[in-house]
Protein backbone atom coordinates (compact mmCIF):
# COMPACT_ATOMS: atom_id res chain seq x y z
CA UNK A 1 0.00 0.00 0.00
CA UNK A 2 1.78 3.11 -0.67
CA UNK A 3 1.40 6.20 1.67
CA UNK A 4 1.45 8.78 -1.56
CA UNK A 5 1.23 9.80 -5.17
CA UNK A 6 5.32 9.85 -4.82
CA UNK A 7 7.48 7.92 -6.40
CA UNK A 8 10.76 6.69 -4.86
CA UNK A 9 13.06 9.74 -6.64
CA UNK A 10 10.65 12.18 -5.51
CA UNK A 11 11.52 11.48 -2.51
CA UNK A 12 14.87 12.03 -2.10
CA UNK A 13 14.04 15.97 -2.54
CA UNK A 14 10.46 15.74 -0.53
CA UNK A 15 12.10 14.46 3.01
CA UNK A 16 12.68 16.74 5.41
CA UNK A 17 15.68 15.97 7.32
CA UNK A 18 17.10 12.36 6.88
CA UNK A 19 16.64 9.61 4.43
CA UNK A 20 18.31 6.15 5.52
CA UNK A 21 19.08 3.15 3.35
CA UNK A 22 19.27 -0.10 4.71
CA UNK A 23 21.35 -2.59 1.89
CA UNK A 24 21.67 -6.47 2.38
CA UNK A 25 22.70 -7.84 -0.99
CA UNK A 26 25.83 -8.66 -2.15
CA UNK A 27 25.33 -8.46 -5.49
CA UNK A 28 23.01 -5.16 -7.57
CA UNK A 29 25.28 -4.72 -10.25
CA UNK A 30 22.18 -5.27 -12.81
CA UNK A 31 20.74 -1.93 -11.12
CA UNK A 32 22.45 0.62 -12.80
CA UNK A 33 26.13 1.55 -13.43
CA UNK A 34 26.70 -1.24 -15.37
CA UNK A 35 29.27 -0.17 -17.74
CA UNK A 36 30.84 1.29 -14.87
CA UNK A 37 31.13 -2.18 -12.88
CA UNK A 38 32.51 -3.79 -16.24
CA UNK A 39 35.05 -0.79 -16.11
CA UNK A 40 35.97 -1.35 -12.50
CA UNK A 41 36.50 -5.17 -13.27
CA UNK A 42 38.52 -4.44 -16.41
CA UNK A 43 41.00 -2.03 -13.90
CA UNK A 44 39.64 1.00 -16.27
CA UNK A 45 39.40 4.62 -14.86
CA UNK A 46 35.94 5.82 -13.63
CA UNK A 47 33.65 6.58 -16.54
CA UNK A 48 32.84 10.44 -16.14
CA UNK A 49 28.92 10.05 -16.40
CA UNK A 50 29.28 7.26 -13.52
CA UNK A 51 31.40 9.76 -11.81
CA UNK A 52 29.35 12.73 -12.32
CA UNK A 53 25.82 10.55 -12.25
CA UNK A 54 22.42 12.22 -11.15
CA UNK A 55 22.47 10.32 -8.10
CA UNK A 56 25.45 12.41 -7.00
CA UNK A 57 23.89 15.39 -7.72
CA UNK A 58 20.83 14.32 -5.79
CA UNK A 59 23.07 13.78 -2.37
CA UNK A 60 25.04 17.11 -2.77
CA UNK A 61 21.31 18.84 -3.08
CA UNK A 62 20.22 17.31 -0.02
CA UNK A 63 23.14 17.39 1.89
CA UNK A 64 23.91 21.42 1.41
CA UNK A 65 20.47 21.92 1.95
CA UNK A 66 20.99 20.61 5.72
CA UNK A 67 19.36 16.84 5.29
CA UNK A 68 21.39 13.66 6.56
CA UNK A 69 21.52 10.86 3.48
CA UNK A 70 23.05 7.48 5.20
CA UNK A 71 23.13 3.94 4.66
CA UNK A 72 24.24 0.75 6.32
CA UNK A 73 25.57 -2.26 4.22
CA UNK A 74 25.04 -5.31 5.52
CA UNK A 75 28.09 -7.68 4.24
CA UNK A 76 30.33 -10.49 4.87
CA UNK A 77 33.76 -10.78 3.67
CA UNK A 78 35.34 -12.09 1.39
CA UNK A 79 33.66 -9.41 -0.45
CA UNK A 80 31.80 -10.07 -3.93
CA UNK A 81 33.31 -8.81 -7.37
CA UNK A 82 30.17 -6.09 -6.89
CA UNK A 83 30.33 -5.22 -3.45
CA UNK A 84 33.91 -4.83 -4.28
CA UNK A 85 32.90 -1.96 -6.65
CA UNK A 86 30.44 -0.61 -5.05
CA UNK A 87 32.39 -0.02 -1.90
CA UNK A 88 35.57 1.21 -3.80
CA UNK A 89 33.94 3.83 -6.07
CA UNK A 90 30.65 4.17 -5.61
CA UNK A 91 31.04 4.42 -2.06
CA UNK A 92 34.10 7.30 -1.94
CA UNK A 93 32.05 8.92 -4.98
CA UNK A 94 29.03 9.42 -2.59
CA UNK A 95 31.01 10.63 0.28
CA UNK A 96 32.55 13.55 -1.76
CA UNK A 97 28.72 14.90 -2.20
CA UNK A 98 28.10 14.32 1.52
CA UNK A 99 26.21 11.01 2.21
CA UNK A 100 27.32 9.12 5.20
CA UNK A 101 28.22 5.28 5.22
CA UNK A 102 28.06 2.39 7.84
CA UNK A 103 29.02 -1.22 7.15
CA UNK A 104 27.72 -4.07 9.35
CA UNK A 105 30.31 -6.98 8.46
CA UNK A 106 29.19 -9.81 9.79
CA UNK A 107 32.12 -11.77 9.08
CA UNK A 108 33.05 -12.28 12.80
CA UNK A 109 29.14 -12.18 14.30
CA UNK A 110 25.68 -12.44 13.79
CA UNK A 111 23.49 -10.31 11.50
CA UNK A 112 21.38 -8.22 14.14
CA UNK A 113 18.78 -7.75 11.54
CA UNK A 114 18.52 -11.09 9.47
CA UNK A 115 14.70 -10.56 8.46
CA UNK A 116 15.52 -6.94 7.57
CA UNK A 117 14.35 -6.44 3.52
CA UNK A 118 16.84 -3.45 1.76
CA UNK A 119 14.53 -0.14 2.27
CA UNK A 120 14.58 3.82 2.34
CA UNK A 121 13.06 4.95 5.05
CA UNK A 122 12.28 8.98 4.72
CA UNK A 123 12.02 11.19 7.75
CA UNK A 124 11.04 8.02 10.03
CA UNK A 125 7.99 8.10 8.62
CA UNK A 126 7.68 6.92 5.12
CA UNK A 127 9.15 3.51 4.04
CA UNK A 128 9.95 2.48 0.72
CA UNK A 129 10.09 -1.55 0.46
CA UNK A 130 12.75 -2.12 -2.14
CA UNK A 131 13.01 -5.61 -4.32
CA UNK A 132 15.21 -7.18 -6.42
CA UNK A 133 15.86 -10.68 -8.37
CA UNK A 134 18.08 -12.95 -8.18
CA UNK A 135 20.70 -10.83 -10.52
CA UNK A 136 20.16 -8.38 -8.55
CA UNK A 137 17.89 -5.81 -10.65
CA UNK A 138 15.91 -3.15 -9.45
CA UNK A 139 12.55 -4.17 -9.72
CA UNK A 140 10.56 -1.54 -7.93
CA UNK A 141 9.65 -0.15 -4.63
CA UNK A 142 6.52 -0.55 -2.32
CA UNK A 143 5.87 2.37 -0.36
CA UNK A 144 4.19 0.81 3.06
CA UNK A 145 1.46 2.43 4.60
CA UNK A 146 1.36 5.25 7.13
CA UNK A 147 1.90 3.39 10.39
CA UNK A 148 4.54 0.92 9.23
CA UNK A 149 7.45 2.23 9.89
CA UNK A 150 7.85 1.87 13.62
CA UNK A 151 9.88 -1.87 12.68
CA UNK A 152 11.72 0.09 9.79
CA UNK A 153 13.07 2.36 12.18
CA UNK A 154 13.91 -0.70 14.51
CA UNK A 155 15.84 -2.15 11.86
CA UNK A 156 17.54 0.92 11.15
CA UNK A 157 19.09 1.92 15.02
CA UNK A 158 19.43 -1.81 15.58
CA UNK A 159 21.82 -1.72 12.47
CA UNK A 160 23.55 1.58 13.33
CA UNK A 161 24.20 0.31 16.66
CA UNK A 162 26.33 -2.86 15.31
CA UNK A 163 27.50 -1.14 12.18
CA UNK A 164 31.36 1.04 12.02
CA UNK A 165 31.91 3.92 9.89
CA UNK A 166 32.80 3.00 6.61
CA UNK A 167 36.27 5.15 6.11
CA UNK A 168 37.27 2.82 9.35
CA UNK A 169 35.94 -0.19 8.30
CA UNK A 170 37.88 0.36 4.33
CA UNK A 171 41.26 1.22 6.43
CA UNK A 172 40.90 -2.35 7.88
CA UNK A 173 39.42 -4.40 5.18
CA UNK A 174 39.43 -2.26 2.48
CA UNK A 175 41.24 -3.25 -0.80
Amino acid sequence: MTTSSRTLADWFSAFEREAFRLETLDDYSQSGGVAAYHAFLAGEVQPDDYRNAAWVRTVADATRSGKRMYRVHVLSRPLTDYLRFELAWGYHRNMAAGEEFFILDTTDQENPVPEAPDFWLFDDETVASMSYDDEGKYLGAEFLARGGAAEFTAYRDTAMAHAVPFAEWWAEHGE
